[in-house]
């Protein structure tokens, strides 16, 4: 598969981006500097690196990896370069009292960043930690979720190469409101335990 990480060099892209290297996908990192996405590349051994606006220009599938902050803005910045589905994989986490929670937004950023963008969005691997992905696949499920389906098997085939895992169809986009959620319970669970928590699903054939 040919995929665009756009915001490629922060931590999770660019780990996201080595795992999928490490599977033959031809990976080009997207970065608002040319020359930091290249430098990276060529870290990780990946096809190259770009501007944001001219990686997503001709691949199978473009991950927007950027830190949740900005995901909506660089989402409608490259609406006119978008020509593939886009994998949402952010999520937005407010802290109270040293407490991870949603905010009170009531549809998930990925609802809408597929308001201002003319391809299909799908949302996963919200669940997946970026210093663990970093060093190998996960011994974990992961979930994606959309309500186009062809975008939606890209984005599957993707995910099963980061997990050891499975690769689940957790339903139509609305429930990237609960994925972006499970988020913050990983991260109070991880501050509460002191611990790397991932997700396994239990009772499914």
């Amino acid at each position: 598969m040919k995929v665009a990480i756009v915001g490629g060099t922060g931590d999770f892209g660019l780990a996201l981006a080595a795992r999928l290297v490490e599977a033959g996908d031809e990976v080009v990192i997207g970065s608002r500097d040319a020359g930091r996405a290249q430098e990276k590349a060529t870290e990780i051994g990946a096809a190259g690196g770009a501007t944001n606006e001219d990686a997503v220009g001709d691949v199978e599938l473009a991950v927007l990896a950027t830190v949740a902050d900005a995901a909506l803005g660089t989402a409608q910045a490259l609406r006119n370069s978008f020509s593939s589905p886009v994998l949402s994989v952010a999520s937005e986490l407010e802290s109270h009292d040293r407490r991870a929670q949603p905010p009170a937004e009531a549809r998930s950023l990925a609802e809408r960043i597929a308001d201002v963008v003319d391809v299909p969005v799908v949302a996963g691997l919200h669940s997946l930690a970026a210093g663990k992905l970093a060093q190998s696949r996960l011994d974990e499920d992961v979930f994606v979720c959309g309500d186009d389906p062809d975008a939606k098997e890209l984005a599957l085939e993707l995910a099963a190469k980061l997990v050891a895992g499975r690769a689940l169809d957790a339903g139509p986009l609305a429930s990237a409101r609960a994925l972006e959620g499970l988020t913050a319970v990983i991260v109070n669970l991880n501050r509460r335990y002191k611990g790397h928590a991932g997700i396994r699903v239990s009772g499914l054939p």
